[in-house]
């Protein structure tokens, strides 16, 4: 919205700066063996790749140091952390050993990096272009494109759909699956994994919400078509829009409804979410009424 600049960096060797609370013990290297001691083993002081501790006495390792250089962590979500100076501030994102850095000054977020080189050996990746699967893109008016294109056509492959046929929507219209009809999979395992990165690939293909768990082969030969598609974030207007809607006992197994909601800040969507209530709506008026109410504590909480 204001047209920060993004940059990225990624920790060396992360998993090396955690401090142990535990003790831990393990052989002695193979050719550093002690000839005087060669029954001893060694104790672990500093953390070290293939502990089971190593991810968590990383992250409390990272995310202890960041109070000292002036950030704090969001009540929303443990790994986004704010750092105000005056006016101005630098917004840091951490997942594992991938950070993304903005702010309102690039030489705030450089002194921030500077100040991270001092206790972290960091990799500058300099501008974000790719993150956690998101594919970031901008334009020459500071817009920001992002899809999930790679990602998409990994997918493809493991179904062993990616020489298929494309089709034009994710889902027939009015076409219902009933749970009683068809012949169950001899081994679903496959069928699991990809409805489960069919999820993931949600975070960008907000119109895919609703049939992802109806539909799989479907949706696949849809995405084969439209595998370049994906979000756009431009600067405009502060406003909050939220649009809502629901249809009444559409799931001819259960006689449930499904409601859909997606929340706008200006031109930007930045929440959305189709399912099924817990109970059933004994008429439309209903139907709608619990999606309204699900929208509102949803806008409430943006």
């Amino acid at each position: 919205m204001n047209k920060w600049s993004f940059r990225q960096l990624k920790v060396k060797n992360a998993f090396l700066h955690g401090d142990l609370e535990e003790e831990v013990f393990m052989r002695q290297p193979q050719g550093f063996e002690d000839s005087a001691y060669p029954n001893f083993v060694c104790r672990l002081r500093k953390s070290r790749y293939g502990l089971k501790q190593e991810p968590r006495a990383w992250n409390a390792k990272f995310i202890g140091h960041l109070p000292a250089i002036g950030f704090t962590v969001s009540h929303f979500d443990h790994s986004f952390f704010v750092k105000h100076v005056g006016l101005d501030s630098v917004i840091l994102k951490v997942y594992v050993d991938d950070i993304i850095l903005t702010g309102s000054k690039d030489s705030l977020v450089q002194e921030v990096i500077n100040e991270l080189n001092v206790v972290f050996e960091m990799k500058d990746m300099g501008r974000l272009t790719y993150f956690l699967g998101l594919q970031i893109s901008y334009n020459l008016n500071g817009d920001i494109f992002v899809c999930q294109t790679k990602y998409a056509k990994d997918l493809l492959a493991k179904a062993d759909m990616n020489t298929c046929r494309p089709c034009a929507t994710p889902c027939k219209p009015h076409c219902q699956v009933l749970a009683s009809k068809g012949d169950s999979l001899s081994d679903p395992t496959i069928y699991r994994s990809i409805v489960g990165a069919l999820q993931y690939l949600t975070f960008t293909r907000p119109n895919l919400c609703y049939v992802v768990n109806t539909l799989v082969k479907r949706i696949l030969r849809y995405i084969h078509g439209t595998l370049d598609h994906g979000l756009t974030f431009t600067s405009g207007s502060w406003d909050l829009h939220a649009y809502s809607d629901a249809d009444w006992a559409s799931n001819v197994n259960t006689r449930r409804s499904t409601t859909g909601f997606v929340v706008f800040l200006g031109n930007n969507p930045v929440s959305w979410q189709s399912k099924k209530p817990t109970s059933v709506s004994r008429s439309s008026t209903e139907a709608e009424y619990r999606a309204l109410a699900n929208i509102t504590a949803n806008s409430a909480w943006v």
